[in-house]
């Protein structure tokens, strides 16, 4: 592959019923349903109309707007709607929009992190300009942790003695551009005591292991999702593999998607391992896996 070139994400481009445009990666995307009606669930979490039948397959129904602020879609447009069924983080939701627009190829590396005006809002993962207009990409993992907290429980993961003794003085660095995944990773090394370095786009995380290289203290262990804006988790693979100073680091991929393409890629690119959904256990034992190498 060619780090310059970049990888090509589709986007689907849609609006809510306040005419605000938001596009969501193709890759989390199953099919694009037109409205039709849902069964009321119980003691349900804001936004969570309930739940349809879709391919044999029973799934919760899901207001985006009324999720992220905007308020519930009106009845009288619901017959126009579509559902956008998502497969994200092993679950698979339908999302109702206002409207569909067109599905647009983008480079990665055209996808900027939120600016200072953004940043506000918790949803959003990234923008991109399509025919002269900013769109907003919804951030998936948000929206999901929104709608189903996690359980505080699940960053408890246990290491022996000696295990947390063989990670403590390695050099971690962790990178995500979502938010809610950056907190998860955080907690559940926070709850180990073990310190790290954290960033939201590969392009950082890159700048950053060629800081501490420089200065002796390389980057043992690299904790980086897939799908970011600007430099993914395949090209930082590849660049970090690329760098001689850089090139020793047990690099573990991450993606929300329920996909083997994923982890075969990633391992093409020179990741050590590629998991594909966020389990503290999961990733405990491997950067324990990364420890025990370089012991």
């Amino acid at each position: 592959m060619t780090s310059k070139a970049g990888h090509s994400q589709g986007l689907l481009l849609f609006r809510l019923h306040n005419n605000q445009q938001f596009a969501l990666g193709t890759l989390k995307i199953r099919e694009l349903v037109p409205y039709k009606p849902v069964t009321p669930i119980l003691n349900t979490q804001t936004g969570v109309l309930g739940a349809a039948t879709i391919r044999n397959q029973t799934i919760p129904i899901v207001d985006m707007a009324q999720v992220i602020g905007a308020g519930a879609i009106p009845p009288t447009k619901l017959d126009k709607s579509f559902i956008v069924v998502t497969d994200c983080q092993r679950k698979v939701i339908g999302f109702l929009v206002h409207s569909i627009e067109r599905i647009v190829e983008t480079n990665w590396r055209h996808i900027k992190s939120p600016n200072a005006a953004l940043g506000r809002d918790v949803f959003i993962t990234g923008t991109v300009e399509v025919n002269d207009e900013l769109v907003q990409l919804m951030d998936v993992e948000v929206l999901l942790e929104r709608i189903y907290p996690s359980d505080p429980s699940s960053i408890k993961t246990s290491v022996t003695d000696v295990e947390r003794e063989l990670l403590r003085p390695k050099h971690i660095l962790v990178v995500d551009d979502s938010r809610t995944a950056r907190k998860q990773l955080s907690d559940v090394l926070n709850y180990l005591n073990i310190s790290f370095d954290v960033t939201d786009n590969g392009q950082h995380a890159l700048d950053i292991m060629h800081k501490k290289a420089s200065e002796g203290n390389p980057v043992d262990i690299l904790v980086s999702d897939i799908e970011m804006p600007g430099l993914d988790g395949y090209e930082l693979t590849f660049e970090v593999r690329s760098a001689p100073a850089l090139a020793n680091a047990y690099i573990i991929l991450h993606t929300s998607l329920s996909s083997e393409i994923s982890v075969s890629q990633a391992k093409q690119v020179g990741a050590d391992e590629a998991l594909t959904k966020f389990d503290a256990k999961e990733l405990v034992q491997s950067m324990l896996r990364a420890a025990k190498r370089g012991s």
